[in-house]
């Protein structure tokens, strides 16, 4: 009889926290006695997981915004990351099949729902080309930024190629649905992608009770033990149960649970004897094919921490004491975005189409990993072009570049738009603005900052525009 399996998947993800006009991270008071949070959270989280070989034991997706600045800061950390997806996908002769523990992340942090199709897709395809130059390999999972979801989004991760994503049960049509197993979702027209629902309540007492992850053969022997014990599924597979957190819980959210997730996923001659064995999800998905799995249905627009949908990075979500403000912020950077689209696709117009500026747009993120020159770039897509015109472009799409950044979810998730994380939307938003002007003088900025004023915090009552200036006097930048 096959025996039952643990799975563990870590999110790991920082946002952007790089002026995009200096490139540098301003230091941070609140992460004292570390310089800024992002070292703070490396010291007590990534570097010690790394360390304890946890990743080469569990699932993980590392969002760009977090290796990028990884990659720079602590190089050995990074690699640590690079070597447990590499050790545990093998060299296969075909590295588009590998299975490895590392999943791909939309490149932003975007709630993909929210986005146009077109924004949708080149966030995926960010991700998914971020991943294969990092990694070496074409990416078979995504996730998908708190887990949120609707068919369509469903629908580009297929047509990419990917195919799995992690879900919260709550996010399956029925709720009577038993998550001890993947399941398949069907997409139209012969697509379908694997969905593997986490286990609620050991995800909840592993994010939430700090008692219940003191002690890791006791958590084995009275949490996942139950869950996993008895014949199996009906069809002979083995149960599998799946814990999801954010990997920043291990060690940074809850001290030296680095320590708790080496005992729990690696096993020592002194374990004592468990019911279950630990597995990836990768390795699960590669061994069932999704046609294989029983179908499910998902529940459209939701999320795995609002529970009113994607309300929580949109409107006046009951999660938030006062939402007001998140409704209006969306609707101003969503105006912006949509003039400097305009605006691209009549800059280029005498000299490119717009489905290949778009294609561009969707390319150009090997320039911003440094995987190709800007000049290069240029060159490729322009190839009889002027000198002139290929400064056009690329300058587009270094707005296109902030554009995308300034949807990170991470400025709609709190009560206050004052905060560092709303304030670093409206940097990228100006830095966006900025770089269109400098080519079309459309008053872009002008029109932002009044959309901005209509929004109020909570705590301060000064409106979006003043913390806009807040935000560009804070960076060492003129205001509008």
């Amino acid at each position: 009889m096959n025996r039952s399996l643990l799975a563990v998947h870590g999110h790991f993800y920082q946002p952007e926290r790089r002026d995009p006009f200096s490139g540098e991270i301003a230091p941070q008071a609140g992460a004292a006695p570390f310089r800024d949070w992002n070292t703070r959270i490396d010291a007590e989280c990534y570097k010690p997981n790394v360390k304890q070989g946890n990743l080469g034991r569990i699932s993980f997706d590392l969002g760009p915004t977090l290796a990028i600045w990884l990659a720079e800061h602590d190089p050995a950390t990074y690699k640590g990351f690079l070597a447990a997806d590499r050790d545990a996908a093998g060299v296969p002769a075909d590295p588009d099949a590998a299975c490895g523990n590392g999943i791909a992340q939309a490149y932003n942090h975007t709630i993909l729902p929210l986005a146009s199709m077109a924004d949708r897709r080149t966030e995926i395809r960010w991700g998914l080309r971020d991943f294969e130059l990092r990694f070496g390999r074409r990416a078979t999972g995504m996730w998908l930024p708190e887990t949120a979801v609707d068919l369509p989004t469903l629908r580009i991760l297929a047509d990419e190629g990917i195919r799995y994503t992690i879900l919260a049960p709550w996010q399956a049509a029925s709720s009577r649905l038993d998550t001890r197993r993947p399941y398949r979702v069907d997409l139209g027209n012969g697509r379908s992608l694997a969905v593997v629902f986490y286990d609620a309540a050991l995800s909840s007492a592993v994010s939430f009770d700090g008692g219940a992850t003191i002690d890791a053969d006791a958590f084995a022997r009275d949490k996942v033990a139950p869950r996993l014990t008895g014949p199996g599924l009906a069809d002979g597979t083995p149960y599998l149960a799946l814990i999801a957190t954010d990997g920043e819980l291990y060690g940074h959210h809850q001290k030296f649970r680095d320590l708790f997730l080496a005992r729990l996923v690696n096993p020592g001659p002194d374990t004592p004897a468990r019911p279950f064995d630990v597995t990836t999800i990768g390795r699960v998905i590669c061994a069932t094919p999704p046609p294989t799995l029983p179908a499910a249905r998902i529940v459209e627009r939701t999320s795995w921490s609002c529970h009113h949908g994607v309300a929580r990075w949109t409107a006046e979500c009951p999660d938030a004491a006062d939402g007001r403000w998140k409704g209006p912020l969306r609707a101003a950077l969503e105006r912006l975005a949509a003039g400097i689209d305009i605006l691209a696709q009549e800059r280029v117009r005498r000299f490119m189409k717009p489905a290949a500026l778009w294609q561009a747009r969707d390319e150009y993120v090997d320039v911003v990993f440094g995987a190709e020159t800007a000049e290069a770039f240029g060159e490729r897509h322009l190839p009889g072009a002027t000198p002139d015109e290929r400064d056009a472009l690329l300058t587009i799409l270094e707005a296109q570049r902030w554009r995308l950044a300034m949807f990170a979810s991470d400025g709609w998730f709190w009560d206050d738009p004052v905060r560092v994380e709303t304030k670093q939307l409206l940097l990228c938003a100006a830095r966006a603005a900025r770089l269109m002007e400098s080519a079309t003088e459309a008053g872009l900025e002008r029109r932002l900052v009044a959309d901005l004023s209509i929004l109020s915090s909570p705590s301060r009552r000064i409106n979006g525009g003043a913390i806009y200036s807040e935000a560009l006097e804070a960076a060492h930048q003129p205001t509008p």
